[in-house]
């Protein structure tokens, strides 16, 4: 479904994405790590056609992103691409934000509306539904932006991270059984950041690994493990992977400070 060839992209002289190259399958569910910095918000920004990289390309659907307004509005009505902070139109009620935006996607009229209204009751919305978005809290104005993402029915959900952003327990809970059902039942291929190791673990059918802009480790979970040789929780994989000098420097400061 996504295929990544050769992908570099810089921010001024800094090198940010280098030579990424990635086959993500149709129904797939990949979530991708690393620390801060290292490329993850930009790697999904690229995918999404909202950057264009300095070199390489993506095709989606066998649709390649940014080579003509045809195929890039085509791709654009297969891929929907959430921002960890999208801007959401304060002026308008919750439900006709996404009454306009399935909309936008040719939803049939009365299954748009039922739609909807369930992903209002899901995400505990149903009261707000009819008040401006300006008047919701942090945690309501990330749920309503990931129901406006789940109403389109789109087969292609790239999520720059869904999980945070005021998101409570229920609805943590929600979305992560909402994710997995549209890979199982749908074959939606997703693609989401995360920092959250036992989130990862919860979710993704492969893990990416992300490290000074390189990929470090493509594989799943289980796959991750053996690499590694630690049979630990992933959190413990991510460690030895991503952070090897930060058990050094944990070590460092409890014995320094922390006694």
């Amino acid at each position: 479904m996504i295929i990544v060839s050769g992908v570099t992209h810089h921010y001024g002289v800094r090198p940010v994405l280098l030579e990424i190259d990635l086959t993500i399958e149709v129904g797939e569910l990949v979530v991708v790590v690393g620390p801060n910095g290292m490329g993850k918000t930009t790697l999904l920004g690229v995918l999404s056609g909202a950057l264009s990289p300095y070199r390489g390309s993506v095709s989606i659907g066998g649709l390649v992103r940014r080579r003509s307004i045809a195929e890039e509005l085509e791709i654009r009505r297969k891929a929907v691409y959430l921002p960890d902070k999208c801007w959401l139109p304060g002026q308008l009620t919750g439900r006709e934000f996404l009454l306009g935006v399935g909309r936008l996607y040719d939803i049939e009229h009365e299954r748009l509306m039922d739609h909807a209204e369930r992903l209002l009751q899901l995400f505990e919305l149903t009261e707000n539904a009819d008040s401006p978005i300006r008047g919701y809290s942090s945690g309501q104005q990330k749920k309503i932006a990931l129901c406006s993402a789940l109403v389109t029915e789109a087969p292609v959900f790239l999520l720059d991270e869904p999980f945070s952003g005021g998101l409570d327990p229920a609805g943590i809970l929600a979305l992560r059984r909402v994710l997995r059902h549209l890979v199982k039942s749908r074959r939606a291929t997703i693609v989401l950041t995360s920092p959250v190791p036992e989130l990862v673990e919860e979710v993704a059918d492969r893990v990416l690994l992300l490290r000074e802009g390189r990929v470090l480790a493509f594989d799943t979970p289980e796959g991750l493990r053996r690499s590694t040789g630690c049979h630990g929780s992933l959190a413990q994989v991510l460690e030895r992977l991503i952070y090897p000098e930060m058990r050094q420097h944990l070590d460092d400061y409890l014995r320094d400070y922390a006694t």
